[in-house]
């Protein structure tokens, strides 16, 4: 009798459902565990990676509060006169942070030059037809020098005006200085000028080869060459006024003129005008900094609430988070020694509210308040040794850095997920030897009802040939 290949061909019966009834009735639950796990698993690990998303931010904050030097920079403020709107800045001043309170009135006498060199019209020969005149027949060289330093120029044989300029300008070792033509219409004119400013810096240009002559201040046998420095187009000094103080310098940039500022002169005073700078702590950036604190410690609290707060929550009644939670809360409360009168963050105006978030007034003073009173000893909550900063920033670092607490339980659920798809594949292999085993056994009871039907089918057939056999089917 051939083999039984889909069950129920034999007898008749409807064995294809009865498997597929018992494998689903095994297979469906241990699927819905799956998914739930699964589930589960990936939610705990999403919870787990806004946490510590959230306290990684607060870490960075921390770390920006650590350092004393954060808390003592010094901001220079200027009022520029009136007239700046139309005549520009007079003054840029700026405050290194150990820079002492106080206030400046500053004016700028004169603005610090170069030196301009231009042809000397007063003899015609020293004058250029053109800019594509021919200047040298033979290979030769300018030398420029200005306030000590120097750089010389190679020119081509037959270089015409045009030519000289561009190598001028081009000069890899050029160290500030421009040339220009100037065509009046009737001849060409050359205008050298060096970016070394300061009294005595003037520009002196050389040469190599008499043909140079008319490019150079100084001749190839001595004397004038053909370009002259006029008494206004002389390099200088600038000059300002500091609280009626006179002070020179070779650039228009003054390095601690007042100790630890910056001042940079753009322009002359016009009229005796001032320019009024004023240097004090920078409450502002300091401010900035704590509000980003307490931001960022507030978006911690809302986060942990989020992920743990109610039945619903994916980390409900978690033992970790709880902890994190109460070791931030904990941590406000640090007493820091050596910050005045300062014990807590709360002497300093920071507050916490019934969510258990920091506010930054409380009733009896605020953070403005503070720093406008006792600017240094702010500071010094923060950043005194077991200050605030560093005991967040311990506990920080045990949960988010590398090796952590959060990264380790992360780590962890990975591992689960891991293990969950190993468990999903064991399943399915089992799944397939039970379907094997019941295909065995319903194949086994197809042949045989098959076989008895066949049987029963050939003795009906044998009785219903006897003389007088009567069927009942009719």
């Amino acid at each position: 009798m051939p083999t039984i290949t889909n069950a129920g061909v034999g007898s008749g019966l409807d064995l294809e459902s009865i498997i597929s009834a018992t494998l689903q009735a095994k297979n469906q639950p241990k699927l819905q565990k799956f998914a739930q796990r699964e589930s589960e698993l990936n939610v705990q690990l999403t919870g787990i990676g806004a946490i510590k998303s959230v306290m990684s931010k607060l870490q960075e904050t921390v770390e920006d509060l650590l350092s004393a030097d954060k808390f003592n920079q010094r901001v220079a403020t200027t009022r520029q006169p009136d007239n700046a709107d139309t005549l520009g800045d007079l003054v840029d001043v700026k405050a290194a942070e150990t820079a002492t309170p106080g206030n400046f009135d500053i004016g700028v006498v004169q603005i610090a030059q170069g030196s301009r060199a231009v042809t000397d019209t007063s003899n015609p020969a020293n004058t250029f037809s053109s800019a594509d005149e021919v200047i040298t027949t033979s290979a030769s060289t300018l030398s420029f020098a200005a306030g000590g330093k120097s750089f010389d120029v190679a020119i081509d044989a037959n270089a015409t005006l045009e030519d000289i300029r561009q190598a001028i300008n081009n000069s890899d070792t050029n160290f500030g200085v421009s040339a220009n033509i100037v065509n009046t219409g009737s001849e060409s004119l050359l205008v050298i000028e060096s970016n070394e400013t300061g009294a005595g810096n003037d520009l002196t240009i050389t040469n190599d080869n008499a043909e140079l002559d008319r490019l150079s201040t100084v001749a190839n046998g001595g004397g004038a060459g053909g370009l002259a420095i006029a008494a206004e187009d002389q390099a200088q000094d600038a000059i300002i006024e500091v609280d009626g103080i006179q002070i020179t310098n070779a650039t228009n940039t003054f390095t601690d003129a007042v100790q630890d500022l910056t001042i940079t002169a753009k322009r002359e005073s016009v009229s005796g005008e001032v320019a009024k700078a004023t240097v004090d702590y920078d409450k502002e950036g300091v401010t900035k900094k704590v509000n980003d604190f307490v931001k960022a410690f507030n978006n911690t609290i809302d986060m942990l609430n989020q992920q743990s707060s109610s039945v619903n929550s994916p980390l409900f009644g978690d033992a970790t988070i709880r902890s994190i939670k109460d070791q931030l809360i904990g941590a406000l409360s640090t007493e820091v020694s050596g910050a005045g009168d300062f014990k807590t963050m709360f002497d300093a105006g920071l507050e916490l509210n019934e969510s258990m978030k920091l506010d930054t007034s409380n009733v009896i003073t605020s953070l403005s308040e503070a720093l406008d009173n006792n600017f240094a000893d702010v500071g010094k909550l923060f950043t005194n040794p077991g200050g605030i900063s560093e005991t967040f920033n311990n506990i920080l670092s045990t949960y988010v850095e590398t090796g952590g607490v959060l990264k380790d339980r992360q780590d962890y659920l990975n591992e689960e997920l891991d293990d969950l798809t190993d468990d999903r594949l064991d399943h399915r292999y089992q799944m397939q030897q039970l379907e094997s085993s019941l295909r065995d056994k319903y194949a086994s009871l197809d042949t045989l009802i098959a076989s008895m039907r066949s049987s029963g089918d050939y003795l009906m057939g044998q009785l219903a040939s006897l003389p007088g056999f009567t069927s009942n089917k009719n």
